[in-house]
């Protein structure tokens, strides 16, 4: 695994800096999008809104570790740091893998018509807007750092932008032309690209990961 060091001092340390806000901010956001999430879908028996509850609950894993990696940028344990954070994040894009592909088989095999939640919607449609800006702030300090661990983070960042999007869309589509089975067959579409972000994720964390991770 080759990770770019740039700038020593001054100019890292300002990417450094940069990176542990964008987590934080990740983090904070995490936690209410969790919480009113799963509400909703819960209240609303709804398989697609509870599962974007859960997989907020997976990026805000992530955060947390890509938040840990980031204190650790100047330790000599930088690199064990690196890879160790590359594999839990690889980790938490399989579970999000598994859930997706489980929530969407469940809601075809038994016909889950999804309830309409006002709450989940505004909290989907505040997601759609937010996680692009964090998935391009983190983009641009990983331009510097190439970070695999970061990349894989960026990556469920951007799963949740989509799975945001889908959320808004399954839940209008269904209110005005019924195709309840919508939002599980656009769910389905995300997990190639997200099974690939986790490939390289376990790569880095061998050690195999090389610009093509950047």
């Amino acid at each position: 695994m080759t990770i770019l060091r740039g700038e020593e001092g001054t100019g890292r340390d300002k990417l450094i800096r940069s990176g542990i806000h964008a987590e934080r901010v990740t983090i904070a956001w995490m936690i209410v999008e969790a919480a009113l999430a799963i509400l909703a879908g819960f209240r609303a028996r709804s398989v697609l809104v509870t599962a974007f509850g859960i997989d907020s609950v997976i990026e805000l894993l992530s955060a947390a570790v890509l938040l840990w990696r980031m204190k650790n940028d100047s330790s000599p344990r930088a690199e064990a740091v690196e890879r160790r954070a590359a594999g839990i994040s690889g980790a938490l894009l399989v579970l999000l893998c598994l859930y997706i592909a489980a929530s969407a088989a469940a809601g075809f095999a038994r016909r889950m018509n999804p309830g309409q939640t006002i709450l989940g919607l505004a909290i989907a449609v505040s997601a759609v807007v937010l996680m692009p800006i964090l998935a391009s702030w983190k983009g641009r300090i990983n331009l510097e750092l190439r970070s695999p661990a970061l990349r894989a983070d960026i990556a469920e960042t951007r799963a949740c932008g989509y799975m945001a999007a889908i959320v808004v869309a399954g839940v209008l589509l269904h209110r005005f032309f019924h195709f309840w089975w919508i939002e599980y067959a656009a769910s389905l579409a995300l997990l190639l690209w997200i099974a690939h972000e986790a490939k390289e994720a376990f790569e880095a964390a061998r050690g195999e990961c090389e610009d093509h991770c950047s």
